[in-house]
């Protein structure tokens, strides 16, 4: 399957190397601020491994839920601060990105996100991409998904939220495989298991996935390919669902099952996980005149399961150019 990024790659590494040669001017301006903003995931629609060199991959879900970076540049600063202190990460990378710019920078990063952390809803990445963003507006300095990708795999393995709309991301490659395109919005009524989960740590366990599941794991992203761009719900909830219950050895769900009772009797699509996290939710399409009961009465009885409920909206990307992303497996 090729690569697709449609638009997205607005500058070319050559342009990169430009830009990062011509600034002359060092000097440090007070009050350049500059915002950025990226949106979390609920889980994956699908995450595993490719058969062959094809590597470990997911397929993201994004919804409405938002981190937010501010860098506000002041000479008088000592140094790069970030706010709150514990966000470690997106100060490395503010790090790496001025000292790309050969610019004496000083100032405060402020990181403000409604996505919680450690629970396999892309809160890192959300994060760290904000944080690329703000920089480079403060700066003046182009910020395009190639140099996130980059960047960002310098610091931690990461989801496909650079890109807008439904991407088959390599994330701990940080590298774009295809864009797939976007669905109508879906509503997920969500769950916590409790806890957190170390992106970083998780990805470092040796995870040891058969031939045949890897072939499995590519069949489930073709039907993919082949439903997002139909708008076809009731295929992407099976495989999502699928995607769950084949990665129950590897982060096991205690709540897994019942939530698939749950989605039975309210008439859902299927059960989306964090792959990596603690988050399970049955997907209803938001389209349906009954998506308000079926919400109401699946928030109930998952309320006899967690004591933590949350309602998502994904998000839809209407003015995305339809996906032209090939088959992995033709056989």
């Amino acid at each position: 399957m090729r690569s697709h990024s449609y638009g997205y790659e607005e500058a070319t590494q050559e342009e990169e190397r430009k830009h990062v040669k011509r600034s002359h001017d060092v000097t440090p301006r007070q009050g350049l601020t500059g915002t950025g903003t990226a949106f979390g995931t609920f889980g994956e629609l699908l995450q595993g491994v490719l058969p062959g060199d094809g590597g470990d991959f997911l397929v993201t879900l994004p919804v409405a839920r938002w981190s937010m970076a501010t860098f506000r540049q002041d000479p008088g600063a000592d140094g790069i601060t970030v706010r709150p202190e514990h966000k470690k990460k997106a100060l490395r990378l503010a790090h790496l990105i001025t000292e790309e710019e050969r610019r004496p920078v000083r100032g405060i990063l402020t990181v403000s996100s409604v996505i919680p952390e450690g629970k396999g809803l892309a809160s890192s990445s959300a994060d760290l991409v904000a944080t690329a963003r703000a920089v480079a507006k403060s700066l003046g300095t182009p910020m395009p998904p190639r140099r996130i990708e980059r960047l960002l795999a310098r610091i931690e393995p990461t989801d496909g939220v650079l890109y807008p709309g439904i991407v088959a991301f390599h994330h701990r490659e940080v590298r774009l495989r295809a864009v797939l395109g976007s669905l109508p919005a879906m509503t997920v009524v969500g769950i916590d298991e409790g806890g957190a989960v170390d992106t970083v740590a998780y990805n470092r366990i040796p995870k040891s996935y058969s031939t045949a599941q890897g072939y499995e794991y590519a069949r489930l992203l073709n039907r993919l390919i082949d439903a997002i761009p139909r708008h076809d719900l009731a295929e992407v909830g099976r495989v999502a669902t699928r995607s769950a219950l084949m990665n129950q050895p590897l982060r096991y769900k205690r709540s897994l099952e019942p939530m698939r009772e749950i989605c039975s009797e309210v008439g859902g699509l299927g059960v989306a996980v964090g792959h990596s996290g603690t988050t399970l939710g049955v997907l209803l399409d938001s389209r349906d005149p009954s998506c308000a009961r079926r919400t109401t009465a699946a928030a109930a009885a998952c309320a006899e399961l967690a004591d933590r409920v949350a309602v998502y909206r994904t998000l839809s990307f209407s003015a995305m150019r339809a996906p032209t992303a090939e088959p992995l497996l033709t056989a």
